[in-house]
């Protein structure tokens, strides 16, 4: 059998220790995430330091790229947040007299002579919505002065980044003591795999993500809507999340844009379809099919499992922990079973 060989004193106690690991890693979740986001990070700037070590020294490619990376999201990102912040503010602030005036808006509407109020139960299908829309505007302000604040945080993520680039082979070597003898071949390409995949990911959905943001953000502005750049960011976020992130963004746009006329609303919603049209049929297939694509399925689990114990930084990363949980899968099952059923 393919695992007989693995199925050791010393390795049945290693696994042991790895899922304590684990274990042990969700109660200091906050600086695993660091940890890891540093990681995720540096494996999508790996390539292009990689491409800059034949012209000067690692650790001097690695402060170029990594400081390129800070004067970028400086220079383009931050105004964004701040363009997009106060926007928030003022969105809370008239966000009861929208949820008010759409309520009042669809009772007075009639399907077929019947007043749709008496359809369904109003009430309860808006406030769910009136609560969620509440309650991610509130998280993504709070996210965005979080990340705009936290100086000290991006800055030991730079430095925790700038030793995963330059030290990343004695890294890989210090790793690979923790296992078996029999395992540090398999590890180790288990590992380089992991940094390959996720950097690729990372860089092919950042720009599936900014694709549509870009796009929408362009059209809201050319029809001289409010909170453009609100809802360009809400729909560049929400991305992430594949069908029904991008529902959730149209819905609200919709809420927030129902008031006006009804022809620049419906080129809103067609500015939105656009934006999608050009990521699903232009971008995507590009880019992800230079790296790696991960089934929508596995990225909603990984969504939901994160959200849950990691809360909305780990939903940030879940496509990075689903594309790792990916590879590890197949390194250590598929492929074998694979192997053993051409053999047989």
């Amino acid at each position: 059998m393919v695992f007989k060989s693995y199925l050791t004193v010393k390795n049945i106690i290693f696994f042991i220790v790895a899922i304590l690991f684990i274990k042990f890693l969700t109660t200091i979740s906050a600086i695993a995430m660091m940890f890891f986001a540093s990681y995720v990070l540096a494996c999508s700037l790996n390539p292009l330091v990689e491409l800059l070590t034949k012209r000067m020294k690692r650790p001097m490619a690695a402060t170029v790229v990594i400081t390129g990376m800070i004067l970028i999201f400086s220079l383009f990102f931050i105004p964004v947040i701040v363009i997009a912040s106060d926007q928030i503010n003022s969105f809370i602030q008239v966000l009861p007299g929208h949820i008010a005036n759409l309520k009042a808006f669809i009772m007075n509407k009639t399907i077929l002579g019947q007043k749709i109020v008496d359809m369904i139960d109003i009430p309860s299908f808006i406030q769910p919505v009136s609560d969620f829309t509440t309650n991610l505007v509130n998280q993504s302000i709070t996210v965005t002065i979080g990340i705009a604040s936290s100086l000290i945080y991006i800055l030991t993520m730079c430095i925790i980044m700038y030793y995963f680039i330059v030290d990343k082979r004695t890294i890989r070597r210090t790793f690979l003591t923790f296992f078996p003898k029999q395992m540090k071949k398999k590890a180790d390409r288990i590992v380089e795999t992991i940094s390959k995949k996720i950097g690729g990911y990372i860089v092919a959905q950042g720009v599936t993500m900014l694709s549509v943001g870009i796009v929408f953000t362009i059209c809201l502005l050319l029809l001289k809507v409010d909170y453009a750049v609100l809802l360009g960011l809400i729909a560049t976020v929400l991305d992430i999340i594949p069908v029904i992130g991008p529902a959730i963004a149209l819905i609200i746009c919709i809420v927030m844009c129902y008031q006006i006329a009804p022809v620049t609303l419906a080129l809103i919603v067609a500015s939105f379809f656009l934006a999608q049209w050009v990521e699903n049929n232009f971008v995507r297939p590009y880019v992800f099919g230079k790296f790696m694509d991960v089934h929508p399925l596995i990225i909603f689990f990984s969504i939901f499992v994160t959200a849950k114990f990691l809360g909305i930084i780990g939903v940030v990363f879940a496509p990075a922990i689903a594309a790792t949980a990916c590879v590890i899968l197949d390194e250590l099952y598929i492929k074998p079973i694979n192997n053993e059923k051409r053999d047989v």
